[in-house]
């Protein structure tokens, strides 16, 4: 995903002189094409975000579009602050970038999991949230905040899925997106709404195939845009599932199950089952591991989120009771 915003910024930035790129001492293999073509367009701050944020702040002051750019927790958590008195408060177009959202650098521990910046950044006055799940997505959404006004915030996962773009589809910016419906139509009744932020809507897609061989109706929805979110496209998905669970790489307290539970009960729809997958132990996660590790420590695997909806909407205990049935055979 960041390749993928690095190269429509490289793209903006020789038509648009006004896009600047400042990072905290990071990336050099991904910005070292930016930097060589567009070295007035470009700082390293260095381990100073503190710093970094503020001279974003100020180049915005005077008419620039900055980019600031980091390790996820690094560009947001280390200079909230900042974040929040110098770039919201003065509603400057600055955009936050955060590579390696969630468990992306989960070899590195604790201090370099992004974890809660959902939560924490969707708090913030004036300031747009963004999380692509795909390769696509992650290009389309820069091209759109380039043309966007005022302080943003854009998850990178570190790696990600090629592309969940349909044949003929046209990105559509702040609105949720079917990825896998099993050709349900929009208004029609569905058995499970799955609903996913960033690069863990793969597990999401694997928990979707495991349900239907199930023979349960499934649609995925892809949000890109947690705030402003999309709250009328969810709603009409919603409202007709018996069963809504999201799906999220971050701690479920503020994050994309609070967002979507706020929506259902401010709304009066009440879907029969509903249930936050993300990080819920009141503990920080000091276990170290790849991402895949990591997500199965907290229960996020696709197949350990299948197994868990079963449970939830007695799916397997249908089944159990139905294999210990008694046989009957005819009498002659």
């Amino acid at each position: 995903m960041r390749d993928a915003f690095i190269h429509e910024l490289n793209l903006a930035a020789a038509c648009d002189k006004d896009i600047h790129l400042i990072t905290g001492d990071l990336g050099f293999g991904v910005l070292t094409q930016y930097e060589k073509d567009f070295p007035n367009q470009y700082t390293n701050a260095g381990v100073a975000e503190q710093n970094m944020t503020g001279l974003a702040a100020g180049l915005a002051m005077n008419g620039f579009k900055v980019f600031t750019y980091s390790i996820g927790n690094f560009s947001t958590l280390r200079c909230l602050e900042q974040i929040r008195n110098d770039i919201c408060y003065h509603d400057l177009n600055v955009t936050i970038v955060s590579v390696g959202g969630g468990f992306s650098y989960g070899g590195l521990g604790f201090s370099h999991h992004a974890t809660e910046d959902f939560s924490i950044l969707r708090s913030l006055p004036g300031l747009s949230v963004y999380a692509p799940s795909c390769i696509w997505e992650a290009k389309e959404l820069t091209k759109n905040l380039l043309g966007k006004l005022g302080p943003k915030y854009l998850r990178l996962d570190k790696s990600g899925m090629l592309s969940t773009r349909m044949d003929g589809e046209t990105f559509s910016f702040e609105k949720v997106r079917d990825v896998s419906s099993g050709n349900l139509g929009i208004g029609s009744s569905a058995d499970i709404l799955l609903v996913a932020s960033g690069g863990i809507l793969e597990e999401a897609l694997i928990a979707a195939e495991n349900l239907r061989e199930k023979r349960l109706k499934v649609r995925v929805l892809s949000v890109h845009s947690l705030k402003p979110f999309d709250v009328d496209g969810f709603l009409k998905r919603a409202e007709n599932s018996k069963g809504v669970f999201s799906i999220e790489e971050n701690v479920v307290e503020g994050g994309l199950g609070s967002l979507l539970s706020e929506s259902l009960l401010e709304s009066g729809v009440r879907p029969k089952f509903f249930k936050r997958f993300g990080i819920h132990s009141d503990s920080h996660t000091s276990v170290v591991g790849d991402q895949k590790y990591l997500r199965s420590q907290h229960r996020l695997l696709g197949e350990q989120i299948t197994k868990s909806i079963l449970d939830i909407m007695g799916v397997n205990r249908i089944h159990e009771k139905l294999a210990v049935l008694p046989v009957f055979e005819a009498r002659t």
